[in-house]
């Protein structure tokens, strides 16, 4: 008798394959390398790339994508088709807004709230009282 497999195979821009895994509260792609608390929220249609890391009680919502290297915090939301891009940390309790694009090495701070269609430019910082400020 063959066995299912429980991951899925993509190939990455550099043609290294990598399996995702079904994380187990909502079901998103989580690649292997990545870390996921139990306790966090991946929906579905969301994907969380190699070496990001998700904490306890965080939410990515429908279509979002962590990208290599993320850090989303404790209790951190993430809206729908929003793009965390790669070594960017979201704090903990920050709220990203839907379609929100965030640069490559941003920070957005502890209990930010960044609006629909936001954009944080690369290596920027977004502070509690949503100013962005250059790195």
């Amino acid at each position: 008798m063959r066995r299912k497999k429980n991951y899925v195979e993509f190939e990455d821009d550099h043609g290294i394959t990598r399996k995702y895994f079904h994380h187990s509260n909502g079901g998103g792609l989580v690649e292997s390398s990545a870390v996921v608390d139990p306790t966090a929220f991946v929906d579905a249609s969301a994907y969380v790339d190699p070496g990001a890391r998700v904490h306890h009680g965080a939410h990515i919502a429908r279509g979002a994508w962590i990208d290599q290297g993320a850090v989303i915090g404790p209790a951190a939301r993430v809206g729908e088709h929003a793009h965390v891009g790669p070594g960017a940390v979201v704090a903990g309790r920050a709220v990203v807004g839907a379609r929100a694009n965030i640069g490559a090495k941003a920070r957005i701070a502890d209990s930010a709230r960044l609006l629909a269609d936001d954009v944080v430019a690369e290596g920027a910082t977004v502070e509690e009282d949503r100013h962005i400020r250059a790195a």
